[in-house]
Order: structure tokens, then C-alpha cells, then sequence
């Protein structure tokens, strides 16, 4: 029981997408509970969850529990009544989409002016058409909040520390790193010592990669991230508006996934004369996006001299440089892991526990 002193309150809440981050929110979400409950009086109701053909209601802990191997009742996934399933059970509701499906992206305008807040981890809505962005934003002014901190960097506070800084009349002037923790950790295990392809291979076992390590490779999610960032400060950049160095041959580019996975090694000639390039120079291999208030957005790998700051990155370490009005001669740098399921599942996390503070007093 929370102290009497605490503000009660209840947070209705239905998750789209329970695959490898949407477990591990949930898992995170179920552990938390007990201490959310005694230490702030906040109560989250799991009042749903959609995979992609089917959807469970009113779930309870015991169900949740369970969900990998009890005996839930699964129904047709319908996405208009889940919402107004989640919408109807209580004040304040929220839905949670861990998908990386576009169709879903294109409900978030309805939703949020129906009175959901919307939390995400899903790129697709930061990048995708200007006009779907500006109506989602727009949807938001009569209360409703959209989050995406973990649409950037995992469970790093990029997004929000950026907000922060425009926020307080801060004035953006560029931002560069290395937006991606699976090139990041691509990068920093190319030694030589085995082929870069059998590090794709590992890379996808972990589930570092996209489902397809194209879109990692490719720099097309790099190049997402970047555009998220571009809007949050203002800007009306597109995807378009990035020149992207792809990884990946143009003969692999549009192969199917299986065929792609199995040629992997056509990566590797490539990859290895590119670090002996970096080593012949005494640099280092790095992925890196830039972004600048001129308007020029890039996405390329690059050899960085040992001395860089991104030059010692660990594992999947993104690290991010916002260069500002305030920061202009010693820019500021927010570094940290980048990918994993269980890092973009506690952004996600963050981004819900941020609304739930602002929730007024609910019984």
C-alpha cells in the first residue's frame, strides 16, 4: 500500500508489439510495480496487448505472467477496439507501440486527439511523411503527449536532453555521433581478426540489428534518427534531405532477406580495405551522422584519427554531440549504450513513468 500522503493514481495501458522489446518492457514494467506503488502511488494496468494477427483484453498479472507459454485467450486483432478498450478503462490511458509498422504510425493523430498519450520506440513516426509528423504534433495540443525518446539512442536521454536545452532558450547549431549501437559495435570488433560478415551474423544473434541488418548497414535508420532529432529542434528535414553512404553492395541492396543473409560475405572484401585504410593512417573506423542549422545532413562511416572523442566508444556506445549557442566551444556529449532490447525497453519505460508524473490526482 502507498502512504496515505501519496497521490493515487492509475495509468491504463496497452502494448502493441510484444517481440523482443516489448517483453522486455514488460518484464520491466512488472518488477517496477510493487515500488512504483509504495514510493509514488502510481498503478500501471496492462489492459491489453497486440501482436500481429492477435490481441488479448483486460490481462492481470497472473496472465502477464504467463504470457509465454499459459493459456490466454487470444481474439482477431482489431486496433480500433483495443484503442478504445484501453481509452474506456480509466482516466488516463496510454498506449505503447512497439511495433515498427507504418500503418500502425498513421493512427497516432486519431488516438492522441481521442485523449491517449502515445509512447513509442517506432521511427517511423519522427521520420516518416512531414505532414503525418505535423498532424501527430498537432493532435497533441489539447493534452495529449507523444514521447519517442527511444526512437534516437535506445535508453539514452538525447531527445529529452536536446528538449531541455531548446526549452530553456537554448539555440541548436549542429549535432554529429554515431547514432547507430549496432555499428558502433560493428565498428569496434572489426579488427581483422575474424570477417566482418561473421560479425553481422553475431550482431543479428543478439538482436542488435534491425530484422534486416540492411537497415542498419544501409544507414537508412542512422539517417531516421537524424531527422527525429532535425524535427525536434524545429527543422522540416526529410529523409530525402540526407545523403547516405550505404554499406551495403548495390548488388545485395534489394535481395530478399534470406538470400541477403546467406551472401553476407560480399561485405567482407569491402570492409577490409576499408580498415586497412583507417590503420594506414594510424585512425579508426567510426559511423557517424552530422547535422548542421545550414541544413546539411550526412550519414557516412569515416577514419577518425585516435585522438576523437568518438574514438573510444565501447561495444554498442552511441554517443551524440550537440553542438549550441551555450555549448559552441566545448560542445555537449551524451554517451552510452545503444542497443539491446533491454536498454530501448527502459527508454520506452522512461518516456511512460514522464507522463504518469504529470497525470493529475486519480483514486
Amino acid at each position: 500500500m502507498a502512504p496515505p500522503s501519496l497521490r493515487q493514481r492509475v495509468l491504463a495501458v496497452g502494448l502493441i508489439g510484444p517481440g523482443r522489446v516489448g517483453s522486455a518492457l514488460l518484464d520491466q514494467l512488472r518488477a517496477a510495480q510493487p515500488r512504483l506503488l509504495r514510493d509514488s502511488g502510481l498503478t500501471l494496468q496492462l489492459r491489453g496487448v497486440v501482436a500481429s494477427k492477435r490481441m488479448w483484453l483486460d490481462c492481470d498479472d497472473a496472465e502477464l505472467n504467463g504470457r509465454h507459454g499459459g493459456a490466454q485467450t487470444w481474439r482477431p486483432n482489431d486496433l480500433d477496439v483495443f484503442a478504445e478498450h484501453v481509452r474506456n478503462s480509466g482516466r488516463h490511458a496510454l498506449l505503447i507501440d512497439c511495433s515498427a509498422n507504418d500503418d500502425i504510425v498513421s493512427r497516432y493523430p486519431a488516438w492522441l486527439k481521442s485523449g491517449l498519450h502515445v509512447v513509442t520506440p517506432n521511427k517511423l513516426a519522427g521520420s516518416g511523411p512531414l505532414d503525418r509528423w505535423q498532424a501527430i504534433q498537432r493532435a497533441c495540443a489539447d493534452g495529449s503527449r507523444f514521447r519517442y525518446e527511444a526512437t534516437v539512442c535506445a535508453g539514452l536521454p538525447v531527445v529529452q536532453t536536446l528538449r531541455d536545452l531548446l526549452d530553456t532558450g537554448d539555440e541548436l547549431l549542429a549535432a554529429e555521433g554515431m547514432f547507430s549501437g549496432t555499428l558502433a559495435w560493428l565498428c569496434n570488433r572489426h579488427d581483422g581478426a575474424q570477417p566482418f560478415s561473421a560479425l553481422v551474423r553475431e550482431a543479428h544473434a543478439l538482436g542488435y540489428t534491425e530484422p534486416d541488418p540492411r537497415d542498419d548497414l544501409s544507414g537508412t535508420d542512422v539517417a531516421r534518427k537524424l531527422v527525429i532529432l532535425a524535427r525536434e529542434a524545429g527543422w522540416s528535414l526529410s529523409l530525402d534531405d540526407v545523403s547516405v553512404e550505404s554499406l551495403v553492395p548495390a548488388a545485395l541492396a534489394a535481395l530478399p532477406r534470406e538470400e541477403f543473409m546467406q551472401r553476407l560475405d560480399e561485405l567482407d572484401a569491402p570492409m577490409a580495405a576499408k580498415l586497412a585504410e583507417a590503420r594506414a593512417c594510424n585512425g579508426v573506423l567510426r559511423h557517424v551522422a552530422h547535422l548542421d542549422h545550414a541544413g546539411h545532413a550526412s550519414v557516412r562511416l569515416m577514419v577518425l584519427p585516435a585522438s576523437h572523442a568518438f574514438a573510444h566508444t565501447r561495444l554498442t556506445d552511441n554517443v551524440v554531440q550537440f553542438r549550441t549557442r551555450r555549448y559552441c566551444d566545448n560542445p555537449m556529449l551524451v554517451q552510452g549504450p545503444g542497443a539491446g532490447p533491454e536498454v530501448t525497453a527502459a527508454g520506452v519505460f522512461a518516456d511512460l513513468l514522464r507522463i504518469a508524473e504529470s497525470l493529475q490526482v486519480h483514486a
